[in-house]
């Protein structure tokens, strides 16, 4: 009788997260659970070749074998670029401190 693992796949949209629990055969890839979770046919915004996939926050490939009690992740594209929001932040927060202790 083949082992079974216990994968879960999650989805994380802006205001909910989608978890998906499976059983699938030892020897599975992350493209086999994330095909067997059924997330690709409910969001097809999924885009397998641009959005990036994990395991436990770490990227994978679709080829990576699964183990047992792996969670597989796909990623949402990010919409704003890191660097630019830090530089941003960073901007309005030099303009803001001008402006501190002044009238005391």
């Amino acid at each position: 009788m083949p082992e079974l693992l216990a994968i879960d796949v999650i989805y994380a949209l802006p205001d909910k997260q989608q978890l998906v629990k499976l059983q699938l055969p030892a020897g599975s890839t992350v493209r086999q659970a994330i095909d067997a979770s059924g997330l690709l046919q409910k969001h097809p915004e999924i885009d397998l070749a641009r959005n990036k996939i994990g395991i436990f926050g770490k990227l994978s490939k679709a080829d990576a074998v699964l183990r047992d009690q792996d969670r597989v992740e796909i990623y949402r594209p990010l919409i704003a670029d890191p660097k630019e929001v830090r530089k941003q932040r960073a901007a309005e927060g030099k303009v803001m401190k001008k402006g501190a202790g002044e009238g005391e």
